[in-house]
């Protein structure tokens, strides 16, 4: 099977800071790193990391070759990635002591992304193959909509949180990932869990608390515990744990059981500093798990 992600792709800027600065402060960094991010690539990254085949689909600007061929050297398929006139999308974080962030996102290419790069990725595409989506590019209504016809799986990451990217997309979802400051949006927003047709589940990530998978309707749900692990970045963390379950779900999991694999995968995350960069292998996740045993 094979995951198809339409996703953002960026340059990270990423700054150590001892905490965030205050309005019309200036504050000294203590380390300043620039590495491949975007909530889409950290995705595919964290999938193929994970074992599955993953065709990204994407934009950058003529600046953004060097993007290209870090997706490419980590085994990601590159074809649907176009080179266009609008500059690569970036972001600028803060990275605090405790190992809390706050980012700032410039959109560029990811909004710009041709609707052929989705029609010619997905025509291939079929019933057990999954396509990812997230809230950070353009024609995320049109690829639901296109794979729930071919009978794919589609997981969107609702974050950049917006309710009306949601309920565009919910018809569509088989299952949607938010976390816990989403989720209540969602909720205030929606007034209920909302029993859609076709929606298989509702995951929602607590961090430290773990994660929880939500029944729509029912509102029933399963704990999945967090693994222990000492915070030094918690940026991607949440697309860590989103690529490693979608590739889970590809690899014939129960959502539990890729739950419990993605949550070892975003524990050792944490304990690392960067982006797609720091996303750990499969190997590197099984080894963390058999330490805690």
């Amino acid at each position: 099977m094979t995951i198809f992600n339409l996703g953002s792709i960026n340059a990270d800027h990423s700054y150590d800071v001892p905490r965030f600065p205050r309005p019309g402060e200036t504050l000294a960094a203590s380390r300043f790193v620039t590495g491949l991010g975007g909530k889409g690539a950290n995705q595919s990254v964290a999938a193929a990391h994970a074992g599955s085949k993953v065709v990204h689909m994407g934009a950058v600007g003529a600046d953004g070759a060097w993007a290209i061929e870090r997706l490419r050297g980590w085994g990601i398929d590159v074809a649907q990635v176009q080179m266009i006139e609008e500059p690569t999308g970036h972001a600028i974080i803060y990275v605090n002591a405790g190992g809390e962030n706050e980012i700032v996102i410039y959109s560029g290419a990811n909004r710009r992304i041709g609707s052929g790069t989705v029609r010619d990725a997905l025509g291939g595409a079929g019933r057990g193959d999954t396509l990812l989506l997230q809230n950070e590019t353009n024609l995320q209504k049109e690829a639901a909509a296109m794979a729930r016809e071919k009978e794919m799986r589609v997981i969107y990451s609702a974050a950049p949180f917006s309710q009306e990217a949601l309920k565009a997309i919910l018809p569509f979802a088989s299952i949607v990932i938010m976390n816990a400051v989403e989720y209540e949006q969602f909720r205030a927003g929606s007034g209920s869990d909302t029993a859609q047709k076709g929606l298989e589940g509702i995951l929602v990530t607590r961090g430290a608390e773990g994660a929880d998978w939500i029944s729509p309707g029912s509102g029933a749900k399963e704990h999945m515990p967090a693994f222990p692990a000492e915070p030094v970045d918690t940026t991607a963390a949440g697309d860590t744990f989103a690529g490693y379950f979608a590739a889970g779900l590809d690899q014939g999991m129960t959502a539990l059981e890729a739950m419990r694999l993605a949550s070892a995968a975003a524990a050792l995350k944490i304990t690392r500093p960067g982006t797609a960069d720091a996303i750990p292998s499969r190997a590197e996740v099984e080894a963390f798990v058999a330490s805690m045993a």
